[in-house]
């Protein structure tokens, strides 16, 4: 996640850090190029038809449409992520204090709250496809969960077998082991929503179209600006293109929440801000948070 404050009218200019340039540069070279192509036969030959401005401007404006359309779903989508993520540290809170308040055994404690931070890193890693290992770079509650089916479903689920046995034990009560259980399953909640998410992504199809029209759209503007605008035309064609490109690459971003592209979401922030919010209840000295590096907070 791009995190910095209000830029100066420079950076405006010639900021990359999270900018989808670098990603449509090449198309948008290419579309340039083309126009430029396109002007230089007009100007030497007769053989470059000419099309009419006011039909072209509806095929724009249904672009427009749809780029909207796509990214307001995919806006939709990072959104909903980003609440479900802010919920799940909220329920990572109270599950804290709640422990405190229900479970007097000072062990069970701590077993439960290194389960919860394994949890919250088991679920970033799974989210962002990446495979937890003995090597990974988490707490070793979270590596001994390598190995497993679903490391994030085994993590709630140890956490469980130890409030149940302590339920059956006689050291939690029945309203602790209750309140316990559905601040885990508000937990699972939230992980099934992201996990909903990450599995779903927008149809393929959209991209395909938005892509394809846009090219079309792009190559066909020279023929209906040339006669007006002259030499000028790949300056228009590669604004245009830059616009509905960037709008389509931008999309594209928001609608994988969970990866590590600068406009993702900050899934390491947030799970260092569960072991902070953890270390009074573990009775350790709390970790820094995490800084942006270059305004890149992972």
């Amino acid at each position: 996640m791009i995190v910095r404050e209000k830029p100066r009218l420079w950076d405006l200019l010639t900021a990359m850090r999270g900018s989808v340039v670098p990603h449509i540069v090449r198309p948008l070279l290419f579309l340039t190029g083309f126009a430029l192509v396109v002007v230089w036969l007009d100007h030497f030959t007769p053989y470059v038809p000419k099309l009419e401005t006011s039909a072209y401007a509806t095929f724009g404006i249904g672009l427009s449409l749809f780029l909207g359309f796509r990214n307001n779903a995919a806006y939709d989508r990072w959104w909903e992520a980003r609440k479900l993520w802010g919920g799940m540290l909220a329920d990572m809170r109270s599950l804290a204090r709640e422990t405190d308040v229900f479970v007097p055994d000072a062990a069970e404690r701590r077993t439960i709250l290194h389960l919860a931070i394994a949890f919250v890193h088991a679920h970033r890693l799974h989210l962002r496809g990446q495979k937890l290992t003995a090597d990974s770079d988490v707490p070793e509650t979270a590596r001994a969960l390598a190995g497993t089916p679903h490391p994030p479903c085994t993590a709630l689920d140890r956490m469980n077998s130890v409030i149940a046995c302590a339920h059956r034990e006689g050291r939690i009560d029945g309203f602790g082991a209750r309140a316990l259980t559905t601040r885990m399953s508000s937990i699972a909640l939230q992980q099934a929503g992201c996990e909903r998410i990450f599995n779903t992504p927008l149809p393929f199809v959209y991209s395909l179209l938005i892509y394809r029209t846009t090219f079309l759209y792009c190559m066909m503007l020279p023929f209906a600006l040339n006669s007006a605008t002259g030499w000028m035309t790949p300056i228009f064609v590669g604004v245009v293109a830059y616009m509905f490109l960037g709008l389509a690459e931008v999309t594209e971003e928001l609608a994988h929440p969970f990866g590590l592209q600068p406009n993702g979401l900050a899934l390491d922030a947030i799970c260092r801000a569960v072991e902070i919010s953890f270390a009074p209840h573990l009775g350790t000295e709390p970790p820094p948070p995490l800084r942006p590096v270059n305004y890149y907070l992972i």
